[in-house]
């Protein structure tokens, strides 16, 4: 019998949704209290109202066999001595009855345990899409900030989070899979991105991996997970967090506009904010373009593994050959 993580995905959220609304009391919620789901990318993702209370949660299941439960508690760990230690507004975790933050939830329904941990719900907007130069801006600061805390900070022990670099990314086992394998490669396709990966992969191992440049980062810090409140800048969703290049972060904070004609704008926006912070050498400046595109062909490898999340279906093919225009202005510059 096959693996009920192989279902369709609105049956498999619907087991996970019965199985989440169950699991409430487990953190001392009112038997009102209710589970809506935001989010299913990486994981599923659901805000808890509690009409009695008047309060309100963020509740993250996490995907099977993406992190540990040592993974899990090492991001917490980072995001804790962010808020502790750099002034960077992160969620709080929320423990259980049991004074656990990690809980492992089981259903009759799922073949498989998962993971979840509640957090503080945060105030505050994700950017418009026609507004961005000035969140870009805080968004350069707060990732400066959070390089600058990584940089100094001393791993707690059995700290373990995902490597983000090219061997994870195009090796033999990649994390997300190959990107070979997503939709609408075709061997015009191969060729034009098969090119780029190997021009990456010459320019990142010049460039290097010295502590300045290589570290703890967010690895996912894109405008989804920034949340602006007044003058506070917040943000969320560290799932991704790993050791990778700082400058991967930028390329992260491009997700899925890689396309548009002010990137440039924004990319001078985001240095403009981190070089308050920390300034980057001109060989550091000349490279972003690489960590775009790394970011950028990682993201087709993740559409082409994750193809039942709606983001993916959304992007699909398109987003495939849009890579390939993108990697034809790339070559022309670094091949």
């Amino acid at each position: 019998m096959a693996t009920t993580e192989a279902l369709p995905a609105a049956e498999l959220l619907a087991r996970i949704g019965r199985m989440v609304e169950r699991s409430l009391p487990r953190w001392g919620l009112s038997p009102a209290a209710r589970a809506t789901m935001i989010n299913h990318s990486e994981n599923v993702t659901y805000r808890i109202d509690d009409p009695d209370s008047g309060g309100r949660s963020i509740l993250r299941v996490h995907r099977v066999g993406y992190h540990s439960q040592e993974a899990i508690r090492s991001e917490l760990q980072w995001m804790e001595a962010l808020r502790r230690q750099a002034g960077v507004e992160t969620p709080e975790t929320i423990p259980a009855k049991d004074g656990t933050v990690i809980q492992t939830l089981r259903s009759p329904e799922l073949d498989h345990p998962r993971h979840a941990v509640m957090f503080t719900f945060l105030d505050g907007k994700e950017p418009a899409e026609d507004e961005l130069l000035g969140p870009f801006e805080r968004l350069g600061e707060v990732s400066a900030h959070m390089h600058r805390h990584a940089a100094g900070w001393i791993l707690p022990p059995g700290f373990t989070r995902h490597v983000w670099d090219f061997e994870t990314a195009f090796g033999p086992n990649p994390t997300w899979g190959r990107w070979q394998d997503s939709f609408g490669v075709d061997q015009p396709t191969l060729e034009i991105l098969g090119r780029m990966e190997k021009t990456i992969g010459r320019r990142l191992e010049r460039f290097g991996k010295s502590r300045e440049r290589f570290g703890l980062c967010h690895a996912d810090i894109r405008l989804a997970n920034l949340l602006i409140d007044g003058t506070r800048t917040k943000v969320i969703d560290f799932d991704d967090c790993g050791i990778s290049w700082y400058l991967y972060d930028l390329g992260t904070a491009l997700s899925f506009i890689e396309h548009r004609p002010d990137v440039p704008d924004l990319v001078q926006s985001w240095l403009k904010g981190y070089s308050k912070v920390i300034r980057l050498s001109r060989e550091e400046e000349t490279e972003i373009p690489t960590f775009i595109m790394f970011r950028r062909l990682l993201l087709v490898a993740w559409i082409g593994s994750h193809a039942e999340t709606d983001l993916a279906k959304s992007l699909g093919a398109p987003y495939t050959q849009g890579s390939c225009r993108l990697a034809e202005q790339y070559l022309g510059r670094f091949a």
